[in-house]
C-alpha cells in the first residue's frame, strides 16, 4: 500500500531520518515507536507528503508522490493528529464535511456517510452540532477519526491519536479503534510512544532510534528475539513503566 525507498530527511545539520526503505502492508496496522526525537513523527510526515524527503521516493500503491499529484493523493489518506486538529469556529459536522464539500460531494450522501461513521465510532448524534470547545477529548478524537474516514481513504495515518487523553478515556478509545480497524480492514500507520499500545494495535512494530528503524516485526518477535541491547532495554523500560502505572 505504501512504499518508502531510500528516503531521508535533514533539518539543518540534524539528521532526523537516515536513509531507509520500508513497505507498509495492505490491510494491516503498522506502528512506529521510539523515544522522543527518534524520527517517528518526521517519518510519518514524509509518508503523507507534509515533508519532502532529501533523498529517495514515497509510493502510494504504484504511484510516486510528487508535487504534481500530492493534493490528489492526499485525498486517499486519512490523517489524525494528537489533539484532533479540529477548526474551533466550525461545528463537529462542519469539520467532518470540510474537505468533502470542497470536493463538491453530494450533501445527502455525505449525511448518510456521517451517520454511518458516527455509529461506527460511537459518537452520540448531538455531539455533531457542537463546537470543539464543547467536546471532550475522546469526542474530539472520534470527530477527527470520522473526518479522516469520510472520503473512504486507502490508508489511515494517526500521529499519537490518544497521547493527550486520560487513561480511562484512552482505554475505551483504544478498544473502539481496534474494532474499527478490523471491521473496515483498513491499512493503518500509527505513531505512539507506548509499547503496550503498539502491541495492542500493531501487526508490525517498527522500533526507531536516532532516525533509523533498528528492528521491525510483531511484538512477540521484538520481545523474544531482540536484535540489540537497545531493543532489550527499551522493552524492559516500557514494561517496568507500565507495571508502575498499573500499581499506582
Amino acid at each position: 500500500m505504501l512504499s518508502l525507498r531510500n528516503i531521508s530527511k535533514k533539518f539543518g545539520d540534524y539528521q532526523a531520518v537516515k536513509p531507509l526503505s520500508l513497505e507498509v502492508e495492505k490491510g494491516k496496522t503498522t506502528v512506529l515507536i521510539g523515544q522522543s526525537g527518534c524520527g517517528k513523527s518526521t517519518l510519518l510526515r514524509l509518508m503523507t507528503g507534509l515533508f519532502s524527503s532529501d533523498t529517495g521516493s514515497v509510493f502510494l500503491g504504484e504511484e510516486e508522490i510528487s508535487d504534481k499529484n500530492i493534493l490528489r493523493l492526499r485525498q486517499r489518506m486519512g490523517y489524525v493528529i494528537q489533539d484532533g486538529g479540529l477548526f474551533p469556529h466550525l461545528t463537529a459536522r462542519d469539520n467532518v464535511f470540510l474537505m468533502a464539500r470542497y470536493l463538491g460531494k453530494n450533501e445527502k450522501e455525505l449525511e448518510v456517510r456521517l451517520q454511518e461513521l458516527a455509529k461506527l465510532t460511537n459518537l452520540r448524534p448531538e455531539a455533531l452540532t457542537q463546537f470543539p470547545s464543547q467536546l471532550s477529548g475522546g469526542q474530539k478524537q472520534r470527530v477527527s477519526l470520522i473526518r479522516a474516514l469520510m472520503l473512504d481513504p486507502d490508508i489511515l495515518i494517526l500521529d499519537e491519536p490518544m497521547g493527550a487523553l486520560d487513561p480511562m478515556i484512552r482505554s475505551v478509545l483504544q478498544n473502539d479503534l481496534r474494532e474499527i480497524f478490523r471491521s473496515l480492514k483498513k491499512t493503518v500507520v500509527m505513531v505512539t510512544h507506548d509499547l503496550a499500545e503498539a502491541a495492542y494495535f500493531g501487526d508490525t512494530i517498527l522500533l526507531m532510534k536516532e532516525g533509523e528503524v533498528i528492528q521491525s516485526g510483531p511484538y512477540r518477535e521484538l520481545f523474544q528475539n531482540p536484535k540489540s541491547e537497545y531493543v532489550s532495554k527499551f522493552i524492559k523500560a516500557q514494561r517496568s513503566h507500565q507495571l508502575t502505572d498499573d500499581q499506582s
